[in-house]
């Protein structure tokens, strides 16, 4: 079996669809392929789905704020409400509570991001916090420790001095139905997709991608390659042979989020999303009246690198190190005796910002180091991976000149160029990530 198409995207997660749509819709001829037996199978179906404006960067937070509209118009960016007969996902748009703290400077940096934005927020007092979230307890208990630790629970002399609210954040209801929302969106202009195969060969012809080769011995050819392969995206690259030219590489991060029933007093229809550095975790309600809860990844908890085709995908201790910190801030949280959750991998950079760029091998291009902090930005990076693609294969070096990037609803144009594989580790990035 030998097939051609414009482009090939190893890849079927929300990036990926949402990278095929993109150009799909500049009138290419798109083939996505997955190794999973359908849309956001992968680590997409794992996300938390949180959608926030803020990060540690002007261009991180430029590209997150950004997000908020596009889920806010979902049909609009999908081109119809009835694009897909499964329906349409929910943008629970309630906020995000981010807790100031010594780690994150008392947000004062965060929010000198957001003024030059011009994203609105509002600080909360202490009991602003309470009167959000009733069951909180606005004590301080950082650094983030482990429960074996002696000081785990004992609260410090200095309280919580507040929080700052986004209104423009929450979470999305299902993430692989929005995967398959814009899955549908691509296929109206004219994308493949194939399922339950595995990539073994980038095939090159002088110095250029020519194709991929599967591990059923088809071969199908493509100018133009796009490693959106989420936690293998290091294992493509080496097929490709283009890790080691790359200042910046990817790798694969094992993660636990644990779902516990939420506690009396927690009221899941009024509550949002919270981050919480002082204690180390992040939380948002889930559907099912539960709790989710995941980590931002405190020095105390080491990071599990692993082999994407080899790791535990039981919980550990791990699942309930989180619940038991987030117990100190609700204190009538319960602790299940059954562990509910996901055991997922992220996809994680050297600086935890993503790669979003061309390589060294003509036609062979990486939209990677997403999973975990990335799901937010889907639909603007499909149409940023699609406009560098054209661009390259238009004669631009995107290596000398990374083209700009018109983030249409806040009028600002970011540069591509702080995504590059060839960048030196960004400093300003806060190392960590909020599911």
């Amino acid at each position: 079996m030998s097939q051609s198409y414009d482009a090939i995207i190893i890849g079927a997660g929300i990036i990926g669809c949402a990278t095929s749509y993109a150009l799909g819709r500049k009138g290419w001829r798109v083939l996505n392929i997955d190794r999973l037996p359908a849309c956001g199978y992968g680590s997409t179906s794992g996300s938390c789905a949180i959608i926030r404006p803020y990060y540690s960067t002007l261009d991180g937070s430029a590209m997150a704020y950004e997000s908020h509209f596009y889920w806010r118009d979902w049909a609009d960016y999908l081109g119809g409400v009835d694009i897909d007969e499964k329906g349409l996902i929910q943008y629970i748009n309630c906020g995000s509570l981010v807790m100031k703290t010594s780690l994150n400077d008392f947000m004062k940096p965060c929010m000198a991001l957001m003024d030059e934005l011009g994203c609105p927020y509002e600080e909360f007092s202490p009991e602003q916090i309470v009167e959000k979230l009733p069951v909180w307890n606005t004590e301080s208990f950082g650094p983030a420790k482990r429960p074996d630790d002696a000081e785990f629970g004992v609260a410090n002399e200095i309280p919580l001095q507040g929080a700052v609210m986004f209104r423009a954040g929450g979470y999305i209801n299902d993430p692989q139905l929005a995967t398959h929302n814009i899955m549908r969106a691509a296929e109206k202009f004219g994308s493949s997709f194939l399922y339950n195969a595995q990539v073994t060969e980038i095939r090159r012809s002088n110095d250029r991608v020519c194709g991929v080769t599967l591990a059923n011995s088809d071969t199908i050819d493509s100018p133009v390659v796009l490693n959106v392969a989420g936690p293998h995206s290091s294992k493509i690259n080496q097929l490709a042979d283009v890790e080691k030219t790359m200042k910046v590489k990817t790798r694969a991060l094992r993660q636990e989020v644990a779902h516990v029933p939420l506690p009396e007093g927690y009221n899941s229809e009024t509550a949002c999303v919270t981050s919480d550095s002082d204690i180390g975790v992040y939380t948002r309600p889930e559907h099912g009246n539960s709790l989710l809860i995941g980590s931002e990844d405190p020095p105390v908890d080491q990071h599990e690198w692993v082999d994407p085709d080899d790791y535990n995908h039981d919980f550990t201790e791990q699942w309930r190190v989180q619940v038991l910190r987030v117990c100190q801030r609700i204190p009538n949280l319960g602790v299940p005796n059954q562990m509910r959750g996901v055991v997922d991998l992220y996809d994680v950079t050297d600086d935890w910002i993503p790669i979003y760029d061309r390589s060294d091998l003509n036609g062979f291009y990486m939209a990677i180091g997403t999973s975990g902090n990335q799901f937010k930005n889907a639909p603007i990076v499909g149409e940023m991976m699609a406009d560098i693609i054209e661009a390259c294969e238009n004669g631009n070096d995107q290596d000398k000149s990374p083209i700009d990037f018109q983030l249409k609803y806040i009028d600002r144009t970011v540069t591509t160029g702080f995504y590059s594989r060839l960048r030196e580790i960004n400093q300003d990035s806060s190392f960590s990530v909020l599911g």
